[in-house]
């Protein structure tokens, strides 16, 4: 049966996929994103950007996965970036960074774009590949001073896209959303659905392939 291989780190990513009755396997790619959007130059856009990122991140785990896996597997690379007036928001890496995201944040809206790339390996060797982009415009609140504080003390929005998380402590300061929330989250369902049949598979074989998971 022919699993899916989901080349990210993210908790949010994993959870969205088991929710939605897959069991993947999680491969991390290690790839250095900061050398991937310097290549990119300073024009190219947010679409182009995450996913060149998120093709990145699939061929480099297609390329080390064990010929057991890769003789009949999807490999599904994501990244995401918030758009907030022209400027791209990865993670932000520390609390003062985060603090001042927030800052510029709250009380506006920005777009989450989550690049996928889908990659269908059969006998080791790469037979398709999908890339394309989602998009969900979001509407944050703005929290307190005391909250601010707190929730960057948590951890939490130094280590995801723009800051924040919809599925999590962050889900407090999101008012609203414009479109998809699983994009949001990291891993948009109705396009994945759409780039797996393009593959030649359906939901149903992602299902058949995670009996534990399955409807």
């Amino acid at each position: 049966m022919t699993r899916l291989v989901l080349g990210s780190a993210s908790a949010g990513r994993l959870t969205v996929l088991r929710q939605a009755g897959v069991e993947p396997l999680v491969r991390v790619s290690g790839v250095d994103e900061d050398a991937v959007v310097a290549r990119l130059g300073p024009d190219a856009s947010t679409d182009d950007v995450v996913c060149a990122l998120a093709r990145a991140k699939a061929e480099r785990v297609a390329g080390e996965l064990d010929g057991g896996v890769a003789a009949d597997c999807i490999v599904l690379g994501c990244d995401s970036m918030l758009r907030l007036d022209g400027r791209l928001c990865g993670k932000p890496g520390s609390a003062d960074a985060a603090v001042s995201q927030w800052r510029l944040m709250g009380g506006r809206s920005g777009q989450l774009h989550t690049g996928h790339c889908l990659l269908r390996l059969s006998d080791g060797e790469i037979t398709h590949r999908e890339c394309q982009s989602a998009c969900t415009t979001v509407h944050f609140a703005a929290p307190t001073d005391a909250e601010l504080r707190a929730y960057v003390a948590s951890g939490e929005p130094l280590k995801v896209a723009g800051g924040f998380t919809l599925d999590g402590l962050g889900g407090w300061f999101v008012d609203g959303i414009d479109g998809d929330p699983s994009n949001v989250i990291g891993v948009s369902l109705p396009l994945l659905r759409s780039m797996v049949r393009r593959v030649g598979l359906s939901v149903a074989a992602l299902w058949a392939a995670s009996p534990g998971l399955s409807p």
